[in-house]
Order: C-alpha cells, then structure tokens, then sequence
C-alpha cells in the first residue's frame, strides 16, 4: 500500500493525521463551521463523509490529512481524489474560519500537490494535473489558487427558476415516453449517463460504486426523477435525476427541487428530450410543494444546455470556478 508522503505538513499548534471513521462526527463539525461562515451553495454532509470510508477507491489513510489542535478540535482538512485512469486529481478541503488567514491552507495544498505527483507516478500517468473548485465569490480560496500558480479553467453557473408562475406543458417528442426512475432501471441509465456524458468537459465515467453512492444518498428523491425511454423497446435515451436539500430551506427559506443530473444519449439529441425532462421536474417539484427548481451548468456546455435553461425561466444566482495546475516537471 502507498505511504503517506514524507514531508508531513508542519504548522504551529496543530497535529496531522489521516482522517478515519472516529472522525467523522468533528470532521462533520469543522465543514460545518465553514460553511456558516463562508456559505457555500452546497457542502458535504454525513453520509458523503460516510461514502469517504466505503468507497474501495482514494483510501484516506493515504489520501487526506485532518489538522487537529491541543484540545483534539478539528481545524482544517484535506482530501485528493482520482480514478485510477482519470487525467487529473481533485483537491477536497477547507480551513476552520478561525484559523484563516494565518497561511495554514497555503500548508495544506502543498501537501495535496505533493499527493497528487505521488497518484499519478502510482498510476504510470504523465501529466499530473490538479484541480481545485472554488465558488467565485470566495475570494481567499480563489487567491489560494491563483498563489500556487493554478489557472482558471471553467465556470459553472448555478440556476433558479420558480414555480409559481406557470408551467408549460410536458410535451412528449415522437415515439419517447417518459416513465418513474426506479432501482431496476438505475443499471441503463449509469450506462446511459456515461455516454452522453462522453463528450462533455471533465467528466470521467462513472462506475457502479460511485453511481450507487448518488442515487442511494438521503438528498436522493426517485420520486422526483425519470427516465426518456423510446417507445415500444424500452431504450433509456435520456434521463434526469433530482434530490432535495432540506438545509437550503433552513438556511434560505426556500423549497427547491434539485436536478442533478440531465442528459440525452447524443444520438437523441435535438428532438426536445432535455425540455421534456425538465419539464417534467418542475411539475415534481412543484406538487411536492417546492417552490423552485435549481440545478447547475457548465457554462461552456457545448450540448447549449446554458442556452436552454434560460430559454425555460432559469436565471444565473452565483458561479464557481475550476482551477488546473499542471505540476512542475509533468509531461
């Protein structure tokens, strides 16, 4: 097994180690007290720290670090995450609000970097690319990567659309049915989703572990979701697939249905699927009591899925941003 690199990070009044299973509770707790502070659209919660430990995939005990002071509280963390073909590592992390600003997070990404050129020569892979998200209006995270020589890269748009207002009508293309996402369909359309998400920028396939991590969240809502299939064979042409947040109506007031995933095999494409899909959401959403529909976009989709978001009422709330690194000596 791969060893934790050599140069354990050193700060002044912090001990580091791998995060384990034990930790979940205070880890859950320090993402937690970030997100208070700095308000992101959306942070893990218990059970994607939970998938952390199941997953057979970037074990933590050689993948993440947890920043602990004197007292045992948790006060940053790091994680690095790739698929074993992936062309590049995510960066995962954040830094306890009373803790910034003294240089810890500069610390920890080198740390990440170091772990990334490590994955990637484990992998007989060149060149070693990392990349970090950060919401555009967290200006330190943004510095943070811009100081370590990180480049923009993409921006993704998160959009609202309420629902109080009038639906269209769910109109159905020729010859496709739109039926209830259920377990016995979940196989087809992880098929379904890989390919139609071949083309798109930066997505790696998914594998039946990570898809049974997304659909069996407790953010999931079948409910909510369903699937294009072509008439008379049953073919998953398209799909989408919802969950609800109850921390957004805590935080903000609002009930909003989610779509985390929409996608149209291309050659389906250009007969209003995608339309018809989310169509179909916002009647969900709204008969469940929601009161808006979100999702987020690549801005630079090349499938016009930005373009057709507005065209149906959505409207642009904040952007993130993606940021890559090509480390020195790679490739």
């Amino acid at each position: 097994m791969s060893q934790l690199p050599p140069h354990w990070p050193v700060f002044p009044g912090l001990t580091f180690r791998p995060i384990t299973p034990a930790d979940t509770d205070t880890w859950l707790q320090l993402i937690e007290r970030i997100a208070a502070a700095e308000k992101p659209a959306w942070h893990e919660r218990r059970s994607d720290l939970e998938d952390v430990f199941a997953s057979s995939k970037n074990d933590p005990a050689v993948n993440s670090l947890l920043a602990v002071d004197a007292e045992g509280t948790a006060r940053a963390f790091v994680r690095v995450t790739k698929n074993a073909e992936g062309p590049k590592a995510h960066l995962h992390g954040g830094v306890d609000p009373a803790w910034q600003r003294r240089g810890l997070g500069s610390v920890l990404v080198d740390w990440q970097l170091a772990r990334v050129a490590e994955r990637f020569d484990e992998d007989g892979m060149t060149p070693a690319v990392a990349r970090g998200h950060a919401e555009e209006r967290n200006a330190a995270a943004q510095a943070l990567f811009a100081s370590h020589g990180f480049s923009i890269v993409r921006y993704f748009t998160e959009m609202r659309r309420p629902l109080n207002d009038g639906l269209p009508p769910v109109t159905l293309p020729p010859g496709i049915d739109i039926v209830p996402y259920t377990d016995a369909l979940s196989e087809a359309v992880r098929v379904a989703h890989n390919e139609a998400f071949a083309d798109h920028w930066g997505s790696e396939p998914r594998d039946p572990e990570a898809w049974g991590f997304m659909v069996h969240s407790p953010l999931s809502r079948p409910q909510w979701s369903a699937v294009a299939v072509a008439r008379g064979t049953g073919e998953v042409v398209g799909y989408q697939l919802a969950s609800y947040d109850p921390e957004v109506q805590q935080n903000s007031g609002r009930e909003e249905g989610y779509t985390d995933l929409l996608g149209v095999r291309r050659p389906w494409r250009g007969r209003g699927i995608a339309v018809a899909l989310l169509v179909d959401a916002m009647h969900r959403f709204r008969a469940d009591g929601m009161a808006y529909a979100t999702l987020d976009v690549d801005t630079e989709n090349p499938t016009g899925a930005l373009k057709l978001y507005q065209g149906l009422g959505y409207e642009p709330t904040h952007r993130s941003v993606a940021w890559d690194l090509v480390l020195p000596g790679a490739g």
